[in-house]
Parts: C-alpha cells; sequence; structure tokens
C-alpha cells in the first residue's frame, strides 16, 4: 500500500471508531427521549442508516487493503561451537521484504532464567522498535534476540557462549538476513547478566560494534554479591563451587586494558535504577568511571528511580536505542 492509500484507509478506519462511539450514544439517546445529550441533535432513521453506510464502507477498506507491518519471526539453526540448536527471534521491520535494503541490526540479550522470548513478551520491544522508526528516532533495522541457556553469555566449562554468538550467530544473520554487515551495521545491548555480556562482548570485540548498551549490567568488579545467580550458574564454577579467578576471566576488568590498547573506540550507554536490589547502581558507575577515563565523550551513564526488572529495562531500552542510533547507518 502507498501513503496515499494508507491514508484513505485510516481516514475510513478512524471514520468508523467515531461512528461505532456514536451508536454506542444511542443506547443513551433511548433513554433520553429520542435526543442524545452528547450530539444535541435529534435521532432519525435516515441519520441512523448514513452512519451505518458509512461504517460498512470504511470497514470494507480497511479490511480489503492489505497493510504492511513489521514481524518477529522465531528461528534456529545448527551451531558448530554449541554442537545444538541455536534458537533466537528477530525483528523485521515494515517494508522489509519488499525494500531491497540493506539494514543495521541491534543484538539483545537477555538475563538470567531468560529466554528468545524475554524482550518480545516481555520488554514489548517490537512496540518499541515500531514507534521509535515511525517517529524517525531511529533507523529502520533489524532486531535479533538470542538466547543463551547459561544466561551469562560467557565461555564458561560447558558452553562458549560468547565464541557462539561471534562465530555462529553474527555470521548466520549476516548471510541469511540482508545486513549491513560491517561495524557501523551493527550495535548490542542486554539486560543484567546480558548487560554483563553486552560489555564484555563489546569490549573485545570493538570492531564489530558501533555501540553498546548495557543495561543493569551485572558488571562487578570484583566479585557477584552472595544472591547473584552467577554465583550458582556453572559458568562460573569449578568442582561444583563459585570460582572467584573464573569470573575475574570472564569480566570486563580482564578486558578493558587491551581494548583500550586497539584504539577503537565503542560508545557506551550505560544505565541501572538506584533501587536495584543487587546493588548495580554502584558497579555500573564503576564499569563508566573506568571508561571515561579514556573515552569520555564516548559513555554515557543514566541513574532513573527504578528497580531491577522489566519496568527498567523496557521502559529504558527506547532512550539506549536512540543513543546508539547515532552511529548506526540507515538502510541502504
Amino acid at each position: 500500500m502507498d501513503l496515499a492509500g494508507f491514508t484513505t484507509t485510516f481516514s475510513h478506519f478512524h471514520h468508523c471508531c467515531h461512528l461505532l462511539y456514536s451508536l454506542k450514544l444511542m443506547g443513551y439517546c433511548a433513554l433520553t427521549r429520542g435526543r442524545c445529550a452528547a450530539l444535541h441533535k435529534p435521532l432519525t432513521m435516515e441519520s441512523m442508516n448514513r452512519l451505518l453506510t458509512s461504517l460498512a464502507f470504511g470497514l470494507s477498506l480497511l479490511f480489503a487493503t492489505p497493510l504492511l507491518a513489521s514481524e518477529v519471526v522465531h528461528q534456529g539453526f545448527p551451531s558448530a561451537t554449541l554442537h545444538r540448536e541455536y534458537v533466537f527471534n528477530i525483528y523485521l521491520p515494515e517494508g522489509y521484504a519488499s525494500s531491497g535494503l540493506r539494514y543495521p541490526v541491534t543484538y539483545l540479550l537477555h538475563g538470567n532464567l531468560g529466554t528468545e522470548e524475554s524482550w518480545v513478551r516481555n520488554g514489548h520491544i517490537a512496540e518499541t522498535a515500531d514507534a521509535l522508526i515511525a517517529a524517525g528516532k531511529i533507523p529502520a533495522q533489524l532486531i535479533v534476540v538470542p538466547a543463551d541457556p547459561k544466561f551469562w553469555w560467557a565461555d564458561g566449562a560447558e558452553e562458549k557462549a560468547l565464541t557462539a554468538f561471534i562465530r555462529d550467530l553474527v555470521p548466520y544473520v549476516d548471510s541469511h538476513y540482508r545486513t549491513l554487515a560491517q561495524r557501523d551495521g551493527r550495535a548490542i545491548a542486554g539486560y543484567s547478566a546480558g548487560g554483563f555480556g553486552t560489555a564484555n562482548i563489546a569490549l573485545q570485540y570493538p570492531e564489530m560494534f558501533a555501540a553498546a548498551a548495557p543495561l543493569s549490567p551485572a558488571v562487578y568488579a570484583t566479585v557477584p554479591p552472595a544472591d547473584s545467580s552467577a554465583t550458582q550458574q556453572d559458568t562460573f564454577l569449578t568442582d561444583g563451587k563459585f570460582d572467584e579467578a573464573l569470573w575475574r576471566r570472564n569480566n570486563w576488568v580482564s578486558f578493558v586494558d587491551s581494548y583500550r590498547e586497539k584504539g577503537i573506540v565503542v560508545p557506551f550507554y550505560i544505565n541501572t535504577g538506584d533501587h536495584d536490589r543487587f546493588d548495580i547502581a554502584y558497579h555500573a558507575t564503576v564499569f563508566y568511571m573506568a571508561l571515561r577515563k579514556f573515552q569520555p565523550e564516548f559513555t554515557e551513564l543514566r541513574i532513573f528511580d527504578g528497580d531491577h526488572n522489566f519496568a527498567a529495562w523496557g521502559g529504558s531500552i527506547g532512550d539506549a536505542m536512540q543513543y546508539m542510533a547515532r552511529y548506526l547507518s540507515a538502510p541502504q
């Protein structure tokens, strides 16, 4: 449908909505001696027929005209690194199927106990992206929401989730979808343990990502608190016990120096709630200060009124995406 067709259809739909409201008022009119208190007009059979005729015409146009829309598609492929199926959801913006363009990609990582559905169902990422794209606040883009059954996006003893993300997932997406397979065609974000993964992936592979947004990131500079799932996740266990050295080896403190030496700057948007139950406001600030020492113009920190939940992540992902959009190319 072209713009003119959509405008006409929407106009009729908008008219129909008003007509439905008017018809609802008729029940009230019958109780007011045939005069509608809201419209201050007498109801006649002729006006009733006009309303119903317009309603039928508008609805026929609405349902007869196909509307282009975004969609979320569930996918999977065999991972050579994990030796199992790698599953993910992918958001395709309106017009992707017919445009012939190549699009930038944002990768969104879930946190502990999350799946490829978390950002879609709980974070309402499709609705957020639709609104931001329609408003011209972010470029039309693909959004990939993968799953890590170990939750922390790290190379553990059992699975190498970080390696699989870089070597298997990104190449698969680039080869099966029309992407801008270059640095300014990729961004990465994630919440909680996914924020941990976001920080570590961006620091280790700055040549691959134009921007990063760790949200409420579990970037504990020393060790996680006792109630963090990291202390019980086998990714960081040795002989069944939490291994501090293994945690540090997989954490940002082990990558930040080599990241700085590469000289490739990844702009970071970091946020957290001030009432985060895991004290991430403190640890996110430590991470922010470490980056700010050598890239002050490309590191942002937002601390807002909130806890460690989807009210925080779903409520702030739009702001994060607008920040990352500054560094992403438009579809080409």
